[in-house]
């Protein structure tokens, strides 16, 4: 399936803010989803809705780093119900999470692109339909795998 990464290429030694995918396998750990947009879907993965409160931790400094949060949260943070639909259906990887070390890098998700191949902040983004189907289809086990 075509794909984008970060506009930093690919590193094996991910910072916050460099705008590089991972290298690396990762698991896909959730699905989260924008309820108002989609119904819930037939996977094997843990989903859980979003909403407007919803957030993503991008701060090294929080105690939540890489992790959601709620507004209001004083820290920098990312919207994760977004006015346009690339945060409709997000699958969340198991890059520096669940125990996060702050710096390392942070909202590694699989989420639908911009345009085909528009370069992401670190991210790996699909064609909605795409998305779709891995997100039906992933099973526990699998990875993806990201080489240099």
């Amino acid at each position: 399936m075509p794909c984008a990464l970060g506009r930093g290429g690919v590193r094996s030694d991910k910072a916050e803010g460099d705008g590089a995918t991972p290298v690396g396998p990762m698991r896909i750990l959730g699905v989260l989803r924008r309820p108002d947009r989609m119904r819930a879907l037939a996977t094997k993965l843990p989903q859980a809705t979003i909403g407007p409160r919803d957030l993503w931790s991008d701060d090294p400094a929080d105690p939540a780093y890489n992790h959601q949060a709620r507004a209001p949260h004083p820290f920098r943070h990312e919207s994760l119900h977004r006015p346009d639909p690339l945060y409709d259906l997000i699958l969340i990887t198991d890059h520096n999470y669940p125990d996060a070390i702050p710096g390392r890098g942070s909202a590694i998700f699989l989420h639908r692109w911009r345009s085909p191949r528009y370069p992401t902040a670190g991210c790996i983004t699909f064609a909605a339909k795409d998305l779709h189907w891995i997100a039906r289809h992933w099973q526990p086990r699998s990875r993806i795998i990201i080489r240099p």
